[in-house]
């Protein structure tokens, strides 16, 4: 199964979770978008935060796929493999 690593900045919007503990899940889906379902469903309030009312990421969220950003943001039908890492974190921004 895929592995979703949800960053510290938005994982403390979890009860129970630390203030600096990232969030790692093994869970089921052979797409980005079909892997952010299964974590929705465990955690329901990270759906607000990550992506819009349409489905797409929000602007200050970025997704990483081993490693690497997931360029279009919104290519969330993108195929993952079983052993896949996604990385959900804060954008920054600014100057």
């Amino acid at each position: 199964m895929p592995r979703v690593v949800v960053a510290p900045a938005l994982s403390r919007r979890l009860p129970g979770q630390g203030d600096d503990r990232e969030l790692v899940l093994d869970l089921p889906g052979g797409t980005v978008a079909d892997v952010l379902a299964a974590l929705f469903a465990q955690h329901p309030p990270l759906r607000g935060y990550v992506v819009d009312e349409q489905g797409a990421p929000r602007r200050h969220i970025a997704l990483f796929i081993d490693g690497d950003a997931l360029q279009p943001k919104n290519e969330l039908s993108r195929p993952v493999s079983p052993g896949a890492e996604i990385y959900v974190m804060q954008a920054l921004s600014g100057g």
